[in-house]
């Protein structure tokens, strides 16, 4: 296994790891919502809030770890039928695009999403969390899909990936 290799499949498994945290949270958190409703019969607020910001750093990263994994949404009926070589080529076209869409869309995106939020110093509304921390996941993980589209490239050019 080469370095790169070991490198990958450590930041997979720390995503893995990172991503169970999260559910755990999120199951733990709106158990205790649940909890606080019934049983003790008044709710708090923060607890919503923070499923929802849990909800969304699951969702965002899970679609970087997805794609770390290749193993996002496809339809892949045409796929199938092209020849090894033109699958070859059009799995680097689709690495260079989701490439291009985690660039614009998440990362240039993301950080001006965060610089506008962190800026005007927006705050949620009961956790009192600066936004832009909340949204600073966007970037991260579209830097994160940029660097697995690589890999992907790198390992598809030397046949090293197979469908």
């Amino acid at each position: 296994m080469s370095t790169s290799n070991s490198f990958f499949n450590k930041v997979v498994r720390f995503m893995e790891i990172f991503l169970i945290g999260i559910f755990a949270l999120l199951v733990f958190d709106v158990l205790f919502q649940v909890f606080s409703r019934y049983i003790l019969k008044g709710s708090f607020s923060w607890t919503e809030e923070l499923a929802r910001f849990s909800l969304i750093w699951m969702s965002i990263l899970g679609a970087a770890y997805l794609n770390a994994k290749r193993e996002h949404l496809s339809m892949d009926f045409l796929y199938r039928k092209f020849s090894d070589t033109t699958k070859k080529k059009v799995s680097i076209i689709i690495e260079i695009l989701i490439f291009l869409f985690a660039l614009i869309v998440m990362v240039i995106g993301g950080f001006n999403l965060v610089y506008t939020t962190l800026h005007l110093g927006q705050l949620s509304g009961t956790l009192r969390i600066p936004l832009g921390y909340i949204y600073a996941i966007l970037p991260f993980s579209g830097l994160l899909i940029m660097w697995f589209s690589i890999y992907h490239i790198n390992k598809i050019s030397k046949n090293q990936i197979t469908d």
